[in-house]
Order: C-alpha cells, then sequence, then structure tokens
C-alpha cells in the first residue's frame, strides 16, 4: 500500500511558479502511474495532470497545458508538479494519487490511493 506525501504549496501572486512535489513509500512506485488532482472551493475534485510509469507519456487539463509540467523519479520515488504563470483560478488543493498501472500509458481516473493534500493560493 502507497503511502503519499505531498509538499511545495503556498501562497503566491499571479505570475509566479510553484513546484509541488509528491514522495511515495514503499517500493512499487515504478508500477504506478501518478497524478495531480486539484479540488477549488466549492468544485469538484478534477485531474491536473498525470503521468506514466515511464515518465514517457504525460497529460494536462486545457486549463494547464503550456504552464505546468509533470515529472517523476523512479528512484528516488517522487512525482513533481512544476506550476508556472499561475492564475488566480489555480487555487485549490492539490492531491498526489497512484494507480498501479503496469501498462505505460496515462489513466485519468480510479487512482487508488491519495495525499493529504497541500493547499495552493494565487493571488491578484
Amino acid at each position: 500500500q502507497a503511502h503519499l506525501v505531498e509538499s511545495g504549496g503556498g501562497l503566491v501572486q499571479a505570475g509566479d511558479s510553484l513546484r509541488l512535489s509528491c514522495t511515495a513509500s514503499g517500493r512499487t512506485f515504478s508500477s504506478h502511474a501518478m497524478g495531480w488532482f486539484r479540488q477549488a472551493p466549492g468544485k469538484e475534485r478534477e485531474i491536473v495532470a498525470a503521468i506514466s510509469i515511464s515518465g514517457k507519456r504525460t497529460i494536462y487539463s486545457d486549463s494547464v497545458k503550456g504552464r505546468f509540467t509533470v515529472s517523476r523519479n523512479n528512484g528516488r520515488n517522487t512525482v513533481w508538479l512544476q506550476m508556472n504563470n499561475l492564475k488566480p483560478e489555480d487555487t485549490g488543493v492539490y492531491y498526489c494519487a497512484a494507480r498501479k498501472y503496469l501498462i505505460d500509458s496515462v489513466p485519468t481516473d480510479a487512482y487508488d490511493y491519495w495525499g493529504q493534500g497541500t493547499q495552493v493560493t494565487v493571488s491578484l
């Protein structure tokens, strides 16, 4: 069972950058696709980005495409979300999630394990 811990959230101004990190416990990180989700106040949780087990395939929501980059290092059991040119609408709690997925593609749902979340607040 994977245990995920996110870090790197904070309060920034529009146009700034943040880098979120998610570190997983266990020895099977490399067999899990990893996703970043966010939940804004009063809204449902949505997928922001996800990455395949090899790191070669990624997906992004339209709202963050070109501004966010997801990456991973299987040797360090870590996945990152680099967020550039942040906007107030990026505000929310960001969650890291893992899904055991032996195919090197990117699932968008049915993630099994979740972190506790990290708050990102973007002010004007």
